[in-house]
């Protein structure tokens, strides 16, 4: 009988990858948490007609790569494909919007049927932010603030780019759309599959090919900034001024567009060079007409996503946190005689009390000292407590053993290890 194996474009994370996955965690959740965001959390299913209205149904995620279904009840449900409709749902439904300006984060699974490759996956990880109630560019600033401000937590500010544009509002971006239209039209024959399929359904998506045989119509496109208003230009003027303040630098991308309909105004990404192709590690910008869109009152919206992968990806090819984090003990009790069991766990229960913030391992199963210390080495630990059953009807002593290149070791009447660890450790 086959082994059952995963889905497909749905993949495991191990024990020896979670470490740097728990790294990103506690650090996104820091930063925000540093300015004033609150966590909320919603569930993967919504009503399939939610991604509808919010993302279009011209788009490649609703047309291709939502997972959606017929439930029980005749309910057409579909796993998120992104995390702001159904932050935008929760908020309007719980009353969180009425007259209130709300800091939002999350985090979780997201689900697109798309082609599986490195750091793109059809179950993936998100982080989001969400933005509500604030109608000036300094809210879209604080979000760069704050994604710049993670990236210097976790040490790769120095490798990533952030990228924007104005790309003003709906009508402004129809008439646009429309120009865009006319002029791929009259370069037909120079188009690829993919760039002729978007022309019948959302032209802006071609701006975002990559194929460069397409870079040299693309370079005569014309350009989404001869069509906004000045109001929109003033806010985006305004933007860039408090971003020279903040000492953020930043490159105008004409042609960014972001792949969802419901932005307007400021878009941006943050892009790096040394993930190739996948190199967009966050994106977002205004929303201010989704809530509406979806039912609500009118609501200045703003925030940003990242995919956990590409940056998991991006930490593991410029940091080693990796084997940093890879230490999965502090302290290790050996056990030379199998009657030493009991006083070895009542050892680490009283360990785990006196250092609450360090990790204690008991080996198990026998073997020579000298294989259980090559263990306590391969965990990282930085002592070992060795117990045989002698010493301990003797003298109720061990011996204590630091695991560094010296490897000094002393006996040690059991009741004085933790003063001693507390003195090492803390």
């Amino acid at each position: 009988m086959a082994k059952t194996q995963a889905v497909r474009g749905m993949n495991d994370v191990l024990p020896s990858e979670t470490p740097i996955w728990q790294h990103l965690e506690e650090c996104f959740a820091r930063v925000v948490k540093s300015f004033g965001y609150s966590e909320i959390r919603f569930p993967v299913l919504e009503q399939t007609q939610l991604f509808k209205r919010s993302i279009g149904e011209v788009t490649d995620i609703v047309e291709k790569e939502m997972y959606s279904f017929e439930d029980r009840n005749g309910d057409n449900l579909s796993l998120r494909p992104e995390g702001t409709a159904g932050c935008v749902r929760a908020a309007d439904q719980h009353g969180l919007l009425y007259n209130q300006q709300q800091r939002l984060w999350y985090q979780g699974a997201m689900f697109r049927h798309e082609r599986p490759q490195k750091g793109r996956y059809r179950q993936f990880q998100q982080f989001g932010v969400e933005t509500y109630g604030m109608a000036g560019p300094g809210i879209d600033v604080e979000l760069m603030q704050l994604s710049s401000a993670l990236w210097q937590e976790l040490g790769i500010n120095s490798h990533v780019r952030l990228e924007l544009n104005n790309i003003g509002d709906a009508q402004e971006r129809g008439e646009y759309t429309q120009a865009l239209r006319k002029f791929f039209i009259d370069h037909k024959s120079g188009l690829d599959s993919e760039a002729l399929r978007r022309l019948e359904t959302n032209p802006l998506r071609i701006l975002d090919s990559k194929n460069p045989s397409l870079q040299s119509i693309l370079d005569k496109a014309p350009l989404l900034a001869d069509f906004v208003s000045d109001k929109s230009k003033d806010h985006f003027d305004e933007l860039l001024s408090l971003l020279d303040v903040a000492e953020i630098d930043y490159v105008i991308n004409p042609k960014l567009v972001r792949g969802l309909d419901y932005y307007n105004s400021c878009v941006f990404e943050w892009v790096t060079d040394a993930l190739g192709a996948q190199g967009t590690v966050c994106g977002g910008g205004r929303y201010d007409g989704l809530v509406e869109q979806l039912g609500g009152k009118s609501t200045f919206a703003a925030g940003f996503a990242m995919g956990a992968e590409r940056l998991v990806l991006l930490l593991e090819e410029l940091t080693n946190l990796r084997d940093q984090l890879s230490k999965r003990a502090d302290v290790f009790i050996l056990v030379r005689d199998e009657d030493c069991i009991g006083a070895a766990q009542a050892l680490a229960k009283n360990l785990r009390f006196h250092l609450p913030s360090r990790s204690v391992v008991i080996h198990y199963g026998g073997g020579k000292v000298s294989s259980q210390l090559k263990g306590a080495i391969a965990a990282g630990a930085q002592f070992a407590c060795i117990l045989e059953s002698e010493q301990l009807k003797d003298s109720s002593s061990l011996r204590l053993r630091k695991l560094d290149d010296v490897g000094e070791s002393t006996d040690c009447f059991i009741a004085d290890v933790p003063d001693k660890l507390i003195k090492c450790l803390l």
